[in-house]
């Protein structure tokens, strides 16, 4: 006997779609700008700047296309719609922004044996313009930086940007102040630091849930005790856990009760328990859950079975 509580796939919200558009345009803008400066002026720090620019305005462009495609219907080929689509966007600014970090830090050690020289004037005022700009990006998206790792990704990389060009004019500021060449590298190699650990811990987290790992917060053998503890029920196997998006947690089991059940109705009954029990149990509210009631004795054939 099999069961399940289905709730549909949804999608982003279209004020997403439009915040992300905002945050692409002007990334795509700054990024123009600081290409352009990094050829004038040589700088290490700009130029990864702007390649961790590049790599945020491709995300971002990412980000606004799976969104898109997030709000598009499921249908019968496609029962969750593209909802893993902002899974996916996150793997790909994450190994994007990997690449940028391990560039920056390669290009870093080179030019502190063999520093150039660096106009800080111009530094500084490419610097401050990426600033400004990065700045009203975070304004933009700071809102909505929770609705869902793609958008997490963005805000991320937005925020990144922005620390990126504090390093910029931090550099400029010193080697106009004291000719210390060496500061622009200092100021990459900065960024690169800021750069790697945000980009394993996206990887990580759009890693897990491609790998449909049990939720993180959701203790299976908790709700396998708790359900256990239900009148009626003897035993609980085949229990997964996945998530399918962000906010979109699913539970399935098999879940052998007394043969009796089958005969006085008390099987709907139960499924409606375990039902409510991993709704609202347990610190992950898991309400898309599929359950599958079954005797000891068919619980016996299909272990045969597979043995």
């Amino acid at each position: 006997m099999g069961t399940g509580h289905d709730h549909g796939a949804g999608g982003a919200a279209p004020d997403h779609r439009a915040r992300l558009g905002v945050a692409f345009g002007i990334t795509a803008t700054i990024l123009v700008a600081q290409a352009v400066g990094a050829v004038l002026t040589g700088s290490l720090a700009l130029l990864t700047d702007t390649a961790h620019m590049l790599t945020d305005s491709t995300g971002l462009l990412v980000a606004l296309v799976a969104v898109s495609l997030a709000l598009r219907p499921a249908t019968k080929r496609r029962t969750w719609g593209f909802r893993r689509v902002e899974v996916l966007a996150a793997l790909a600014q994450a190994a994007l922004l990997l690449a940028v970090g391990v560039y920056a830090v390669v290009e870093g050690v080179r030019r502190l044996v063999a520093p150039p020289e660096v106009p800080s004037s111009e530094l500084l005022v490419f610097g401050v313009v990426g600033l400004v700009g990065n700045v009203v990006a975070i304004a933009v998206l700071a809102s909505g930086r929770r609705a869902n790792l793609n958008l997490r990704a963005a805000f991320l990389e937005v925020v990144n940007d922005a620390l990126g060009s504090v390093g910029v004019v931090v550099a400029a500021v010193v080697i106009a102040t004291t000719g210390y060449q060496r500061a622009d590298t200092i100021a990459a190699l900065v960024i690169a630091a800021l750069i790697v650990p945000r980009a394993f811990r996206l990887l990580r987290e759009a890693t897990a849930v491609l790998m449909e790992f049990t939720p993180e917060g959701l203790d299976l053998d908790d709700v396998r005790a708790h359900i256990l503890s239900l009148d009626h029920v003897e035993d609980v196997h085949d229990l997964h856990a996945s998530t399918v998006a962000t906010g979109l947690p699913t539970i399935s089991a098999h879940v052998v009760v007394d043969d009796a059940c089958f005969r006085d109705g008390h099987a709907l009954e139960i499924v409606e328990r375990v039902r409510t029990c991993v709704a609202h149990h347990f610190p992950v509210s898991v309400e898309h859950s599929t359950f599958q009631l079954e005797t000891a004795a068919l619980r016996d054939r299909e272990a045969h079975g597979h043995a």
